[in-house]
């Protein structure tokens, strides 16, 4: 009986241990830190894999050791026990050699870790990107500095943050609420986001692809749903992309798009903003606002040329379906009526147009919680959700 409990216990360890191992394994790993795609990354890799190593000899050497005298030296019998086990204090050697020995792994490890945090806070390269990066409840959003002139306007985008590979971009990450934390694994280690200060870091894709993260700070109700993506570009790509971010506003032409527009300005533009949307008292606008307030967009993200980004919400939700098809097209998938027809997640962007606090935020009952934050419940009507995508749709 106790032989078939033994074995029980032994094959339950086993299964256990082998369930462990295999839920550790993933075939699709977006945001795994041990493979690194940039050089911030590939430094971290070099320093944590060698660091792993020696806790993986030290592990091993703790417990053979402790297995060893417990077998050793455990009680054969009732009889033999002894209270106060031999002492070895007042063996020079073995307290000389357990004193250096880790002494000395400390300070190999802590010479290479000195080094590697040197060499990450290097400051970036002139030919950097200067991009500043903004956390708040619960989104990212990029100001980008193209012409290298300190104004951080040249394009303001949310959610997507578009790089070319092959090229240091230096970030300036900031918060505007509370303390958030900016993480992109493959690219970089974390950075905190703090009201009040600015902390750099310095990023750079080896080869153009997709990139994901989180924020890794709670920072409220929807922390877990506050990702971060990075498209890496090839450089020309990258231009183009640059040069269409800075095309201006074009007016809806398609009526359904106008009314989109018209019910827009009336309801979002107190938090939204679109660059270069034109001041209807300028000439040649003759439409009229149908509430008299400015553009503000201090708390909600920019939509300018929304339909070349890849996600919404925080990129909780793909605002382009993650298909091979559509990831071929782009940043541009949105230019046709057949990769609008392909790609468009129509689905989740009308369900968050719906109820955007039912989709991200917290609920008491029906009623969203007066904890929440963010875009609240707008109480479109079907048509008027139609007249808002058919107006997104030009934005591009």
């Amino acid at each position: 009986m106790r032989s078939a409990r033994l074995r029980t216990a032994k094959l339950t360890a086993l299964v256990t241990g082998l369930v462990v191992a295999i839920s550790s394994c993933a075939s699709n790993a977006p945001q795994d830190s041990l493979d690194p795609a940039g050089p911030a990354a590939r430094k971290i890799d070099n320093l944590i894999m060698p660091v792993f190593g020696i806790a993986g000899v030290v592990f091993l050497f703790v417990m053979v050791g402790a297995v060893y005298v417990a077998l050793r030296f455990k009680a054969k019998d009732d009889t033999d026990f002894n209270e106060f086990p031999e002492q070895v204090h007042g063996n020079f050697k073995l307290e000389i050699g357990w004193t250096i020995a880790p002494a000395l792994v400390l300070l190999v490890v802590g010479a290479f870790t000195i080094t590697t945090i040197f060499d990450l806070a290097a400051k970036p390269g002139d030919d950097a990107i200067q991009v500043e990066v903004y956390g708040q409840q619960w989104w990212w959003e990029y100001r980008y500095d193209v012409d290298g002139d300190g104004d951080f306007t040249d394009i303001i985008t949310a959610n997507d943050l578009v790089i070319p590979a092959g090229r240091e971009i230096a970030l300036n990450i900031k918060s505007r609420d509370v303390i958030h934390s900016w993480w992109a694994p493959r690219l970089h280690g974390k950075k905190d986001a703090v009201p009040g200060r600015v902390h750099p870091l310095t990023i750079e894709a080896d080869e153009p692809g997709e990139y994901f993260g989180q924020c890794t700070e709670f920072c409220g109700l929807s922390h877990a749903e506050m990702r971060v993506k990075v498209i890496a570009l090839s450089q020309q790509d990258y231009d183009a992309w640059v040069e269409k971010m800075q095309q201006p506003f074009e007016e809806p032409a398609d009526e359904q798009a106008d009314a989109g527009w018209r019910a827009f300005v009336g309801q979002c533009t107190m938090c939204h903003e679109i660059q270069g949307m034109p001041d209807p008292e300028e000439p040649g606008s003759d439409f009229e606002f149908p509430l008299e307030k400015d553009q503000v967009a201090n708390a909600a993200p920019d939509l300018t040329k929304l339909m070349t980004r890849t996600t919404f919400a925080g990129a909780m939700f793909d605002l382009r379906n993650d298909t091979d098809e559509c990831r071929a097209l782009g940043l541009d998938w949105a230019s046709t009526e057949e990769g609008v027809d392909e790609c468009l997640n129509r689905a989740d962007l009308e369900a968050w147009l719906r109820d955007s606090p039912g989709q991200k935020f917290m609920h008491a009952g029906d009623v969203p919680s007066p904890d929440s934050r963010g875009m609240p419940d707008m109480g479109l009507t079907e048509e008027q959700i139609d007249d808002f995508i058919a107006f997104f749709l030009t934005l591009q």
